[in-house]
């Protein structure tokens, strides 16, 4: 299929080159842009829907400010392709997400017009007031502007963001891209125009006027005139909330005319002398793009697609995905125990939550992007005799920690973490990679951490989380398909602590946490050709600990490896503390752990992934070999 003409957009290498466009210039570049997104997305499959939304905004907001000189924030990132675009990438924009291309969100070390990293939501305000507090130290010039969506403003970080701008009196503005609550009244005219006159010169010099006037009079009278200006701009635009944390409020305005765009954001770049800004826009997801606006839950992360149809273009399935294995299954337990109930930040149909509300739509909550308040909510529950279930990406999950610790694991309420996307996920990098949960849960009391291999012992994990009353439970499971195991249909719990052999093998032990199971039987094959015999098995919990399997193990081998799909300080250090605090590593055991490596591995397909952290059978032969000094000779020989 051809590319879409961009006549305009082909003469566009960076922003500078806009700034002398005309507003219909403008519009037709964004027109462009926003054909040239849904080519490149059709190839390289990525966020689609909020990337189509802010088309408009990208190219006005290039237009006026001086990026990169002047910071432009974008809060999340899954919305800046179209900036990737505009900003000196397009060559490279059917490389996104790609192994060694582009990667899907902000990212410092890729361009001078990605400021401030971003993957996870609501941090822009917070980063923004860093850099302009650092602008004032440093007495330099610039503007300074965070974009931030209706759904990242939800989370605590943001309003704490704001609250700390507000009392600094902090010089920047924050755009908050509206693209699906309705706190606005209706966009229209009368609305643009009153925005368009209250970030205007005159406006701003007559109040600028009225209250060096008040100033002279008593405090009292002075702090009710200014409220009083306040609370009528608040009533005729909305926005009064934001007044009262110290923002000065513009909007709402449409977020895809260009004519009010361009006027707005001009009049605050030139009037605002000092003091933190919000600018509200109203958007559409997948504005422009008939099949996206349509379904803009299905088109917000897309596949490759036809660009014509909307078909997108997924591989068939060869088994269920891990995600909807622990969905059903917790849907199975939750008709058997009325006091089940699960808890999803702004994240149900990611974590399965979606399938368990249309069953329980009484029990299932959905409390916005608040992790923290997610699982703090959670020990609520579980303190009045509730069973909760968190259903939170182990990448997620890090920014409840404090409240993991403190409301959760210090009162040991048995409260259930189901943690998705463990280990590598591919396209989305490291900053969306499940690495540090087991090692951050394992240190904690009171908390019991599963591991399952497979998705028929994800089914047994669901099943004995459910019986655990004392204390809080996780288990961790990948992204994507299972291996395609048959799923029992009664899954029954199983011992807390207890591993199991898969494979009897007498010189080699390899202990593996997760599905790193199967490279371990792989690798076991190959050995075994080499005449070295191993035994591999499933440690299923990082804690409790199998003591007694790892005392059989460790007496009964000449190597013990240990393997897992997480970082360093994970379920190897756990049992290496074991083995050395019990005398286990005084008679000549050679022991080996296999974790991820201690940097980022980027983006990649999965296997790559692992490939890259030395994660693979081909790789745990190596390391077998590597320790047995005898074998390599041999083989040389």
């Amino acid at each position: 299929m051809m590319r879409p003409k961009t006549p305009l957009l082909d003469h566009v290498s960076t922003p500078a080159d806009t700034r002398n466009f005309s507003v219909t210039q403008l519009k037709q570049l964004a027109d462009e842009l926003r054909l040239e997104v849904i080519d490149a997305v059709s190839v390289t499959g990525g966020h689609l829907g909020a990337g189509l939304g802010v088309v408009e905004l990208t190219v006005a907001l290039h237009h006026i400010f001086d990026t990169p000189q002047d910071r432009l924030i974008w809060d999340v990132g899954h919305q800046c392709y179209p900036h990737k675009i505009l900003t000196g990438r397009r060559e490279r924009i059917r490389t996104l997400r790609q192994e060694n291309g582009l990667y899907g969100f902000t990212k410092r070390d890729e361009s001078v017009y990605d400021p401030f990293g971003a993957a996870h939501s609501s941090t822009s305000i917070s980063s923004a007031l860093g850099m302009a507090v650092a602008r004032e130290l440093k007495a330099e010039k610039r503007n300074i502007v965070a974009v931030i969506g209706d759904g990242a403003i939800s989370a605590g970080m943001a309003y704490e963001a704001i609250n700390n701008a507000g009392a600094m009196d902090a010089k920047l503005l924050v755009i908050l891209n509206d693209n699906d609550m309705s706190i606005a009244p209706p966009v229209g005219a009368m609305s643009a125009y009153l925005s368009r006159l209250i970030s205007g010169k005159t406006y701003q010099s007559l109040r600028r006027i009225a209250l060096n006037v008040a100033r002279h009079f008593p405090k009292g009278i002075e702090r009710a005139m200014k409220r009083l200006e306040e609370y009528a701009r608040g009533m005729v635009t909305g926005g009064t909330l934001f007044e009262e944390l110290g923002f000065y409020y513009v909007g709402p305005i449409d977020g895809h005319n260009m004519n009010h765009l361009i006027s707005v954001l001009r009049n605050i770049r030139d009037t605002q002398q000092q003091g933190p800004v919000l600018l509200h826009v109203v958007t559409h997801k997948g504005h422009g793009y008939a099949h996206a606006e349509a379904s803009a839950d299905k088109y917000h992360g897309v596949n490759t697609f036809d660009v014509i149809t909307g078909k997108q273009h997924k591989a068939q399935a060869k088994a269920p995905s891990y995600t909807k294995v622990f969905a059903q299954n917790l849907i199975k337990q939750a008709k058997k125990d009325d006091t089940i109930v699960a808890v999803t930040a702004a994240m149900p149909s990611g974590t399965g939550l979606d399938l368990f509300a249309k069953e329980f739509p009484d029990r299932c909550f959905d409390v916005g992007i608040a992790e923290q308040h997610a699982v703090t909510f959670c020990g609520g529950l579980a303190a009045e005799g509730m069973k909760p279930y968190a259903a939170i990406y182990s990448t997620f999950l890090q920014r409840a920690y404090d409240q993991v610790v403190h409301d959760i694991a210090l009162q040991s309420l048995p409260v259930r973490f189901a943690i998705d996307r463990a280990g590598y996920v591919g396209a989305d990098g490291p900053t969306h990679a499940g690495s540090f949960d087991v090692t951050y849960l394992a240190t904690l009391p009171n908390f019991i951490i599963m591991a399952p291999s497979d998705e028929a012992e994800l089914a047994l994990a669901v099943a004995t989380s459910v019986q655990v009353d004392s204390c809080p439970f996780a288990f961790r499971y990948p992204r994507g398909e299972g291996i395609g195991v048959d799923i029992p249909d009664d899954p029954q719990a199983v011992p807390i602590g207890q591993g199991r052999i898969v494979r009897e093998g007498t010189r080699v032990a390899l202990l593996t946490l997760g599905p790193r199971l199967h490279e371990a039987l792989k690798a076991a094959q190959e050995l075994a050709k080499r005449n070295i015999s191993c035994t591999v098995a499933d440690a299923r919990f990082a804690k409790p600990l199998d003591h007694k399997l790892i005392q059989q193990l460790a007496n009964h081998h000449e190597i013990l490896m240990t393997i897992e799909e997480g970082s360093i300080g994970g379920f190897s250090a756990h049992v290496t503390h074991y083995l050395s605090d019990n005398g286990l590593l005084d008679n000549g055991l050679r022991f080996r752990s296999m974790t991820f490596p201690d940097h980022f591995v980027p983006h990649a397909k999965p296997h790559r992934q692992y490939e890259m952290a030395h994660l693979n059978a081909e790789h745990i032969v190596k390391t077998v070999l590597a320790a047995c000094p005898k074998a390599i000779k041999r083989e040389r020989a």
